[in-house]
């Protein structure tokens, strides 16, 4: 290969980088807008402290874990601190991958996570977690590659491995106050849609970056195939969400949009490099009511508090990409295209391992985190807002909730038992 065609491919790939590192901008922005003004900092410092933690632990370890050499194709077992490794390009490429799989914990999480304890689990995700299951699909040596599986840029990776995680971390944390009360599920409200938007349109923007680049190369033929898929699931999510939540709820969600377009880029993030154009459509479609169906079955029928909805985006949305390989794939392995059960088989086996490592793996850890360090703060702290509690000042200038209380004639204790009927945020809803 001469010279000229490395350097341009290497350009690509920085700029790959580049543009998922500018997705943590999205995610910090749809969390914050999605959740409460009173906990805008707190969101923000973990995402912070995700890149920025996450990177360096995944320097120390993951990468080696993910990449090196391979120990039963289980994991890899060479290459700490980068030892002996010399292709730094690929490295910081991963390094953003990484960081991307540990922050969809955040926004699931959101509200009442005792920092400390979330700082606990991006060192187990990043060190450990995510660069197992990376290692089975990506090193070239893993297990699930020895079988066929396919998942071009990570929605088994990177989105069912975080949303699974997140699942299980939500789950072990328990819902904000005031969600679940008296056989009702009350409607938390963000503070930001227009954040949350925001959000959105740096996430999509960042992924023609997160996909484009996972070709590893500018080629001529392939990244324009993949950015194009990219966009179009995105968008057929967009305008399908739109439609079903008019339909099912009478109105067009404007939150649950949002994530139809997220809902697409997951789902085609397994297969972007292998369905075509029409395909991505179909695939984001479907997504859509995925999408919607999921967030209610999780926060209603579960009982699993997410703030964010990433659970269902990452994860019901992650597994339906993951097997959509298997219908759509182009290259002859797709069951609509001839290529019978097989691959799709396939896909289900990765989806079910990584599900089961996941969750076994991050519950354990959690274990171990609350051994030592609570889980969650205190009611009085959530009430109050981490964003005062935790960091010492609020994102925005706005009455002491304190002071505003006692003007009101409201008492804390008041506040705190009522919690669900005097927040002017929370709707009630009947299960």
């Amino acid at each position: 290969m001469d010279e000229i065609t490395l350097s341009i491919n290497l350009v690509w790939m920085m700029l790959g980088t580049i543009l998922v590192f500018f997705m943590h901008a999205g995610f910090a922005m749809v969390e914050a807008g999605f959740t409460r003004s009173k906990n805008a900092v707190n969101i923000i410092m973990k995402n912070f402290l995700t890149i920025s933690l996450g990177g360096i632990v995944y320097f120390l370890c993951g990468y080696a874990i993910m990449f090196g050499d391979s120990f039963g194709g289980i994991f890899g077992a060479s290459g700490f601190a980068l030892n002996g490794i010399d292709n730094l390009s690929f490295f910081i490429f991963q390094t953003m991958f990484a960081a991307t799989g540990a922050t969809i914990l955040s926004g699931a999480v959101a509200e009442r996570t005792n920092i400390f304890a979330y700082i606990g689990v991006i060192i187990l995700m990043s060190s450990l977690v995510y660069p197992v299951v990376g290692h089975w699909v990506w090193s070239g040596q893993g297990w699930l590659t020895n079988l066929g599986f396919i998942d071009f840029a990570g929605s088994t990776v990177v989105h069912l491995t975080g949303a699974v995680a997140a699942f299980v971390a939500a789950a072990m944390v328990g819902p904000r106050l005031g969600k679940y009360e008296n056989g009702r599920v009350n409607i938390i409200t963000g503070h930001s849609i227009p954040l949350g938007a925001l959000g959105v349109f740096f996430l999509w923007f960042g992924w023609f970056g997160f996909n484009g680049a996972s070709t590893l190369a500018a080629d001529p033929k392939l990244v324009p195939s993949v950015i194009a898929n990219t966009f179009f699931a995105a968008a057929a999510g967009v305008v399908v969400t739109a439609l079903y939540t008019k339909f099912r709820y009478g109105h067009i969600d404007g939150s649950l949009t949002l994530n139809g377009a997220l809902a697409g880029l997951v789902s085609i993030t397994a297969g972007a490099a292998n369905v075509s154009i029409v395909g991505s459509i179909i695939i984001g479609l479907i997504a859509a009511p995925f999408l919607v169906e999921g967030v209610r079955f999780i926060e209603w029928k579960l009982k699993v508090d997410d703030p964010v909805g990433a659970i269902a985006v990452h994860g019901i949305c992650g597994i339906w990409g993951t097997l959509a390989v298997g219908l759509f794939d182009i290259g002859g392995q797709g069951l609509f295209y001839g290529g019978g059960f097989g691959l799709l088989g396939v896909q289900a086996i990765g989806v079910i391992a990584t599900i089961a490592w996941v969750s076994g793996s991050v519950a354990a850890g959690l274990l171990i985190i609350k051994a030592f360090l609570p889980l969650r703060v205190s009611a009085e702290e959530e009430v109050t807002g981490l964003d005062v509690i935790e960091h010492g000042a609020p994102a925005y200038e706005f009455q002491d909730i304190f002071k505003g209380s006692a003007v009101r004639g409201e008492t804390f204790a008041h506040r705190l038992t009522h919690f669900g009927k005097t927040n002017n945020n929370v709707q009630e809803e009947h299960v």
